[in-house]
């Protein structure tokens, strides 16, 4: 059997890795400002199913790769950080949604990010699968209780990580009503390029 201090312990990572800021958690903010919450839905949901994989794929032994290879998590890490490059680039560059002129209105409008983007973009985020590798090897219980404990890893972490980053999108719909003009759109979605840029730090020091 496993008792109540596996799953209060396993709640307790699932929240803080989920709700602390990263690149998700970025994303989430300026989705939430440009979009709504409803149209950051999508997002959410690519996230909590993207890290599910990846805790499957962990629990199944390909994060043991890592550990055997090397050389395969710097490949990993540098590909992760081009990628967050280009998205950074992509939300700081992003198109305004005010109405400041018909000239504007032709222009592309950005669109939020879907759900199998934010799915396979875990894949290539190192945090992500150093949380994954690092709640494995905490909480799965070797033995006959290996498939089991899996099993709730996997559901606790979907269940806390949803609502831990949702309080990301609710806070950029409050930020939504500071914009009200295409120059703080502008400015916001620049900072936000650029906060997102610098969790490069975060992910270099794994």
């Amino acid at each position: 059997m496993i008792d109540s201090s596996f799953f209060l312990a396993l709640a307790m990572f699932a929240f803080v890795t989920s709700v602390t800021p990263g690149p998700n958690n970025i994303m989430l903010l300026a989705s939430g400002a440009n979009f709504g919450f409803r149209r950051t839905l999508p997002h959410m949901f690519g996230i909590v199913l993207g890290v599910a994989c990846l805790l499957l794929s962990t629990l199944l032994g390909l994060g043991a790769l890592f550990t055997l290879y090397p050389p395969l998590y710097g490949v990993l890490k540098w590909v992760g950080c081009a990628y967050l490059l280009w998205l950074s680039w992509k939300i700081g560059s992003a198109p305004v949604g005010s109405l400041e002129s018909k000239q504007e209105d032709k222009k592309p409008k950005a669109i939020p990010m879907r759900w199998w983007q934010a799915l396979l973009f875990q894949y290539v985020n190192p945090k992500a699968w150093m949380m994954a590798i690092g709640c494995v090897s905490t909480f799965a219980i070797a033995g006959d209780l290996y498939a089991l404990s899996g099993f709730w890893i996997i559901v606790l972490f979907a269940a806390v990580g949803f609502p831990a980053i949702s309080v990301w999108a609710w806070a950029g719909i409050k930020i939504r009503q500071w914009l009200t003009d295409g120059k703080r759109q502008r400015l916001f979605n620049l900072t936000m390029g650029i906060a997102t840029a610098s969790t490069l730090f975060l992910i270099v020091g794994y």
